[in-house]
C-alpha cells in the first residue's frame, strides 16, 4: 500500500515465445528468468499482492514455486502474438478487482530491483499523475537520428528551435522506455487501456538495470551480468 492506496502487481508471461523459446523459465545464475522479477516484486514495500497472468503450465508451476500467486489461467485468446499487454492487464484487473493502483512487471526486465518498483510508485503518488513508466537515457539522441527518402537524402526526425547543438554535452536529455515498470491508477487505466499519455510521468532508471531481453544475445549478456559461469 502507498498513500493509503492498495497496489496490485501483475507479471505477464505467456508460453510460446518465438524469439527465445522457453525464455521465461530459462535458468540464469541459479534462478529461472521469471523469478528475478518475482523476487524484486516480493521485495517491494508497497505491493500488496503479486499475481501472474499466464496460459502456460510450466511457467505457472515455476512462478508458484517462487512464491507468486496464480489465481487464474489466462485465456488462450489473450496468449496470441496479437494480444496486447494492455488487454492482459485489464483482464487481470477484472479477475482480481479491488486495487487502486496496478503495476505491470514484465519478466524480460530481470535487472530491475524492488527499489525501482517502489520509486516508480512514489513518483506516481508525488506527481499526482495518472501513470508512471520507467525510462532510461537514450543511447542515440533523436536530434541526431535521420530518415532517408527514396533518393537517399537525409532528413532529421526532430530539430530544435534555435539551431542544432553540435556537441553531445549541449543536447537536452532524451529518454526512452526500458520496459521495467509500468504503474497506473486503476480507474484511469481501465478507462484508457494504456500506461502512456501526455500526462504520464517517467521514472529514470540506470542503464545497468535496464536490460530488456528479446534475443539470445540479450540472454548471453544477462548471463555475464549475473555472473553465470
Amino acid at each position: 500500500m502507498i498513500d493509503g492506496q492498495s497496489v496490485l502487481a501483475v507479471i505477464t508471461a505467456r508460453g510460446g515465445s518465438k524469439g527465445v523459446p522457453g525464455k521465461n523459465i530459462m535458468p540464469i545464475a541459479g534462478r529461472p528468468l521469471i523469478q528475478w522479477t518475482i523476487d524484486a516484486a516480493r521485495g517491494s514495500r508497497h505491493v500488496d499482492r503479486l499475481i501472474l497472468s499466464s496460459d502456460d503450465a510450466a511457467i505457472i508451476e515455476v512462478a508458484r514455486n517462487a512464491g507468486c500467486d496464480v489465481p487464474f489461467v489466462r485465456d488462450a485468446a489473450l496468449a496470441t502474438d496479437e494480444a496486447s499487454s494492455m488487454d492482459v492487464v485489464a483482464d487481470a484487473l477484472g479477475r482480481v478487482p479491488g486495487y487502486e493502483i496496478v503495476v505491470l512487471l514484465q519478466p524480460t526486465s530481470p535487472l530491475r530491483i524492488a527499489a525501482d518498483i517502489d520509486g516508480a510508485l512514489m513518483r506516481l503518488i508525488e506527481s499526482g499523475a495518472p501513470a508512471c513508466v520507467s525510462v532510461r537515457e537514450a543511447d542515440d539522441h533523436p536530434y541526431w537520428t535521420f530518415r532517408v527518402d527514396p533518393a537517399g537524402r537525409l532528413a532529421r526526425f526532430a530539430e530544435p528551435d534555435g539551431g542544432m547543438p553540435q556537441r553531445r554535452q549541449d543536447l537536452p536529455q532524451a529518454w526512452c522506455l526500458n520496459g521495467a515498470v509500468y504503474a497506473a491508477r486503476t480507474d484511469w487505466f481501465m478507462r484508457t487501456r494504456t500506461f502512456l499519455s501526455a500526462a504520464t510521468v517517467g521514472f529514470p532508471m540506470p542503464a545497468e538495470r535496464s536490460l530488456d531481453i528479446d534475443t539470445f544475445a540479450d540472454i548471453e549478456q544477462f548471463k555475464k551480468i549475473a555472473g553465470e559461469k
